[in-house]
């Protein structure tokens, strides 16, 4: 699959995402054909700090929803977005995988990943993934009613937590940093202790 392809003037879909080789990570985004990293397709693993930040947070969001109704996943992991009622493979023009996600609806999983909105979705962004994590993939992701949105800076340390309004919009985002502690109101009690996930 050549890099290229992102700028072909087709619309892929699912259906065509998944005659790709194995070997290539990538993400369709309204019909459009991204690399997963935002580099290219075929390229080293994330950084040692962004591997670690995922690791954490999914530890800290397993155990709190161990025995839970919600679950969560991380990357590799495809969650598929559609404006059709259908759910055809032919139709469904978006499939992304987050670095974090939490699905509480279990209709919407099956074994291929998410059909469907998750609940709160977490992006640990990079040089070459912000942009697009702050524009395209916010767009994407509100547009769908992912309730809850978070973009973790690991250089600044950072996260924003953007929540839908009762407009279907994202708010102002609340900002945290370095040793604060998020509270995951949509989760419940859960309190992510941000010193711990920035801890390397």
């Amino acid at each position: 699959m050549p890099l290229a392809l992102k700028n072909n003037t087709d619309k892929w879909t699912y259906a065509d995402y998944l005659t790709w080789p194995d070997d290539e990570r990538w993400e369709i985004i309204d019909g459009v054909a991204y690399p997963w990293n935002g580099i290219q397709a075929m390229s080293p693993s994330p950084a040692r700090s962004h591997q670690a930040i995922s690791r954490e947070l999914l530890v800290i969001f397993a155990t709190y929803l161990k025995g839970k109704p919600c679950q969560v996943y991380s990357a590799s992991f495809d969650v598929r977005l559609s404006e059709q009622q259908t759910s055809s493979d032919n139709y469904v023009d978006t499939v992304v995988q987050p670095d974090i996600l939490v699905v509480c609806d279990k209709s919407k999983l099956d074994e291929r990943g998410c059909n469907g909105a998750p609940d709160l979705v977490i992006e640990i962004a990079s040089p070459a993934t912000g942009k697009k994590d702050l524009t395209t993939k916010f767009d994407l992701y509100q547009r769908h009613g992912v309730k809850e949105y978070w973009i973790v800076h690991p250089d600044e340390q950072t996260v924003m937590v953007f929540k839908i309004a009762e407009d279907g919009l994202y708010g102002r985002p609340d900002r945290y940093a370095g040793d604060n502690k998020v509270s995951v109101e949509l989760l419940g009690d859960l309190i992510v202790d941000l010193a711990d996930v920035f801890a390397e």
